[in-house]
């Protein structure tokens, strides 16, 4: 757990005031998710992917997607070898540890589909042959509101591949103050020590994954999943693949706590990051003058949370 805290002391040295996001980046690693990061531009969406890869001590690589980015530029293509031959693969962008798609939804659609398979498969396929991502593989994406200038809405099956999605937000006075003053003596960025290394998080997250699930838990994960599928304002609700989503967060924020078991509490505190993002709601909703969340909240409150000695 020593290496876990550090990690964060380290990522606080360039991002000040945002602990709580900090967590939900570290939760979202050890449980093995992808993490959606969607803010109004400059508020250190990028800074952030970049200090977890330098303190984890990950390879990190990097694409600013725009409308002429292709999908062989994330996934890699084949080109002829005159000395073999043969056709040879030439990895893309996508085969590192962090990929940060900076500014995803500026991009085509094809080219956004482009990781459907690395992020669900751990793999990509080119002409016909697959080539496995390195471990662990974590896509930290970073999208501006949609309405913003040169943006377009993700694919639904795109989204439903984020295990959770974040807002950083504007920094508080004194915290900006902070940020300021600590640049004076040059880029924090510089200061970020490797507190890990790629197979000591490897094994941190095989122990996330190792925590238990009461049977009565899974049922209550179940019946939130279940009530976002039935409510009259959710035109379509969470996937089975939120239900796993659900159960992987909650095991690493149990984890990050100290415990080998999952409470309902856990379910709860992961449930709207890890959920609200996938949902798809009607236009009662727009009339109703409600959001994903408060929907999701009123969800949480409604449904009766087991309680286990």
């Amino acid at each position: 757990m020593g290496n876990v805290h550090q990690v964060l002391d380290e990522v606080k040295k360039v991002i000040v005031g945002k602990d709580k996001t900090l967590l939900w980046t570290l939760t979202t690693i050890l449980a093995g998710g992808h993490l959606l990061l969607e803010d109004v531009p400059g508020v250190g969406k990028t800074t952030l992917a970049l200090a977890f890869a330098k303190a984890l001590g990950l390879e990190w690589g990097r694409v600013q997607f725009t409308p002429d980015v292709l999908p062989s530029d994330i996934v890699g293509y084949s080109v002829y070898d005159k000395e073999s031959g043969a056709m040879r693969y030439r990895p893309g962008a996508v085969l590192t540890n962090i990929f940060l798609a900076d500014e995803l939804n500026r991009a085509t659609s094809r080219t956004q589909s482009a990781l459907l398979e690395a992020m669900e498969e751990g793999q990509v396929t080119v002409d016909g042959r697959s080539y496995a991502l390195p471990e662990p593989f974590i896509v930290i994406a970073t999208q501006n509101p949609t309405g913003a200038a040169g943006t377009q809405l993700l694919p639904d099956s795109q989204m439903d591949r984020f295990a959770a999605r974040l807002s950083i937000g504007y920094p508080a006075p004194a915290d900006e103050r902070e940020m300021v003053i600590g640049r004076q003596n040059g880029n924090p960025m510089a200061r970020i020590q490797q507190v890990m290394t790629r197979q000591e998080l490897i094994s941190l997250r095989r122990q996330a994954g190792e925590v238990y699930i009461h049977p009565e838990i899974v049922d209550y994960i179940v019946a939130l999943i279940n009530a976002t599928r039935e409510h009259p304002l959710i035109l379509r609700g969470a996937s089975p693949r939120a239900t796993l989503t659900v159960a992987s967060m909650a095991k690493a924020a149990a984890w990050l706590q100290g415990r080998d078991y999952v409470v309902s509490k856990d379910i709860q505190t992961v449930f709207s990051h890890t959920v609200c993002h996938r949902l798809l709601l009607g236009t009662g909703a727009d009339a109703a003058k409600t959001s994903g969340e408060r929907i999701v909240q009123a969800i949480l409150h409604d449904t009766a949370a087991p309680r286990l000695r």
